[in-house]
């Protein structure tokens, strides 16, 4: 499974998105905020957890959390270059 793919399965699971396929995210949509996907800061915890259970990747500054979620796409380049599982 491609990584992007992958990340928005992750995605809708941890955050409960019942009503969302993988297809419904755009992989250059903007995660969070009004115009883009929607999230806001208590699924950017659940984002920061889903990344360490799952790639082994710690996020300790919040705001550097919020330029990695980003997008998928910004995310799928994160976890490429910082995973360690």
């Amino acid at each position: 499974m491609e990584l992007k793919e992958e990340l928005k399965t992750k995605l809708i699971e941890a955050l409960n998105l019942e009503d969302v396929t993988t297809a419904d995210i755009d992989d250059n949509v903007p995660l969070f905020g009004e115009d883009g996907f929607g999230l806001d800061s208590i699924d950017a915890l659940e984002l920061i957890v889903l990344l360490e259970k799952n790639y082994g990747i710690k996020i300790k500054d919040p705001k550097e959390g919020k330029n990695i979620f980003k997008s998928v796409s910004v995310m799928a380049d994160y976890v490429a270059a910082n995973r360690t599982k």
